[in-house]
């Protein structure tokens, strides 16, 4: 005597399945318009890429530290350079093969932009951290807006990335970001700050 079976296979959704598919191929064509949207901001004279240095253990500099020797300096451990390495990766993947570099003269930045391999390094002093001195604050901020407004009036369409400190970042944009974060800001004619957008250390 034939027995039905006491567990029938469930029909299919394919309703469902539809509906994951187009999920997914949304997801897939904002992820690439996202990535078309860094490259064509960075090339349009009015955004430039702020990128705190990569993981260097430790707070602030030691005592006597000179900024000439590395070896006075906190410097990136061995995360730290995988991680800015990542982040040159990362970057490549956006489209962005070179790019206009420039650092803060201390050697935990010198060496996250170095290691991006985005293109050659050129220290710019209005990089650099006054986490020592934060009366300093504003001027040092001017100081940034001037480079920004006097570099991008060359009107290269090459991307500008400027790795300095969390200090400087938070000064400029008012966002407190972690080590390798990077954010895009959208400035005005003078260089100065009108709006980001973060981009987590991948």
């Amino acid at each position: 005597m034939h027995q039905r079976n006491k567990h029938p296979v469930p029909k299919i959704c394919f309703r469902r399945i539809i509906s994951h598919f187009i999920f997914l191929l949304t997801c897939l064509c904002f992820i690439e318009h996202a990535t078309a949207g860094l490259v064509n901001d960075m090339q349009d004279g009015q955004h430039v890429l702020l990128m705190r240095h990569a993981d260097a253990p430790g707070y602030g500099d030691p005592a006597g530290y000179v900024i000439s020797q590395c070896a006075t300096q906190r410097n990136l451990g061995d995360y730290g350079k995988k991680q800015a390495k990542a982040i040159g990766r990362w970057l490549a993947n956006q489209g962005i093969q070179k790019a206009e570099v420039f650092s803060s003269p201390w050697c935990r930045c010198l060496d996250t932009a170095s290691l991006l391999d985005r293109g050659p390094v050129k220290i710019e002093p209005s990089l650099g951290s006054f986490f020592d001195d934060m009366t300093l604050e504003k001027r040092q901020t001017k100081a940034l807006e001037a480079f920004i407004k006097s570099e991008l009036a060359k009107q290269s369409l090459a991307p500008l990335i400027l790795v300095t400190h969390h200090v400087n970042i938070q000064a400029f944009t008012g966002k407190v970001v972690g080590v390798g974060d990077m954010v895009l800001v959208r400035v005005n004619k003078n260089g100065e700050y009108l709006s980001h957008t973060l981009y987590l250390s991948p």
